[in-house]
C-alpha cells in the first residue's frame, strides 16, 4: 500500500513538473511570437510608408506621415515589453541596413530612442488608463492622448540627440515635421486597428471565419497577459488569468 502511494505521489509530482515545463515553453513561444510579430509589422509598415508616402519626406528618416510610428505605439500597447524588444530589433535592422549604414552610433541611438518612447507611453497607459488587452478600454480620446504623448516624446528624444550630435541644422522645422508625421502615423494605425479589434468576436462561432477571428482575439489576449505571467508577486493575479480585467483594477483610473 505504501509502495502504491509512493508511486502515485511520484507520478503526481512528475505531472506537476511536466505541466510547469509545458507552461514555461508556451510562455516562451508567446514571447517569441510577440517579438517576431512586432518586428515583421514594423518592417512591413516601413515598406508601405516608403512606397506610398515617399514624397512626404522632409529629410532622410523624417516624414510628414510615418506609419511605423503607429506600429511602434500599437505594438507596445498590445504586447508591452515584448513589443519594445521587437521594435529595438527592427530599429537596429533598418538603421544599420537602410537608414544609416555608415553611422553605427546614430543607428544604435535611433533604435534605442525609437523603442524607448512607445514603451514609456505604454507604462503611462498602464498607470493612468488601466490599460487592458486588445485596447478594449481605450476610448478615441484616450488614443489621441497617447498618440500625442508618444509623438512628443519620440520627437523630443530624437532631436535632443540630433542637437548633441550636431546633425540637424533646421532643428525646429525638423522637430515640427517629425512630430506631425509621428502623430499622423500613430492616429491612422491606432484608429484603424481599434476599429478592427472591436470587430473580433468575444466567443467562438459556428463558421471557420468566426473561429479564426476569435483565435486572433484569444492570441492577442494571451500575449498581453503573458507579460505578467512570471510575476509571482503581482497583487492582482486575476488580471493575469482574465485578460479582460484591468491590470491594476483601480477604480480611480482616470476617465477620458
Amino acid at each position: 500500500m505504501c509502495s502504491r502511494n509512493a508511486i502515485r505521489a511520484r507520478y503526481d509530482a512528475f505531472g506537476k513538473s511536466n505541466r510547469g515545463w509545458l507552461t514555461a515553453m508556451s510562455s516562451l513561444r508567446l514571447h517569441f511570437w510577440s517579438i517576431a510579430g512586432t518586428l515583421i509589422a514594423f518592417l512591413a509598415s516601413l515598406w508601405i510608408n516608403q512606397e506610398v508616402f515617399t514624397h512626404t519626406s522632409f529629410v532622410r528618416g523624417v516624414n510628414w506621415i510615418f506609419l511605423p510610428s503607429g506600429v511602434r505605439l500599437l505594438s507596445t500597447l498590445l504586447v508591452g515589453f515584448d513589443g519594445a524588444l521587437g521594435l529595438l530589433l527592427a530599429g537596429l535592422i533598418t538603421d544599420f541596413l537602410y537608414w544609416f549604414p555608415h553611422d553605427p552610433v546614430r543607428a544604435i541611438a535611433g533604435a534605442l530612442l525609437g523603442s524607448l518612447a512607445p514603451y514609456l507611453v505604454y507604462r503611462f497607459a498602464l498607470e493612468y488608463f488601466d490599460l487592458r488587452a486588445s485596447l478594449t478600454n481605450l476610448t478615441p480620446k484616450r488614443l489621441l492622448v497617447l498618440a500625442v504623448a508618444y509623438s512628443g516624446a519620440n520627437t523630443l528624444f530624437h532631436h535632443l540627440w540630433f542637437a548633441l550630435a550636431g546633425t540637424t541644422k533646421n532643428w525646429f522645422e525638423s522637430f515640427f515635421t517629425m512630430f506631425v508625421g509621428d502623430l499622423a502615423g500613430a492616429l491612422i494605425i491606432l484608429y484603424v486597428m481599434k476599429a478592427l479589434l472591436a470587430l473580433l468576436p468575444k466567443q467562438p462561432g459556428n463558421s471557420r471565419v468566426s473561429n479564426g477571428m476569435f483565435s486572433i482575439q484569444l492570441a492577442l489576449n494571451s500575449a498581453y497577459a503573458n507579460q505578467f505571467a512570471t510575476k509571482a508577486t503581482w497583487p492582482r493575479s486575476a488580471a493575469v488569468h482574465d485578460p479582460g480585467v484591468g491590470l491594476h483594477g483601480r477604480a480611480g483610473a482616470k476617465k477620458l
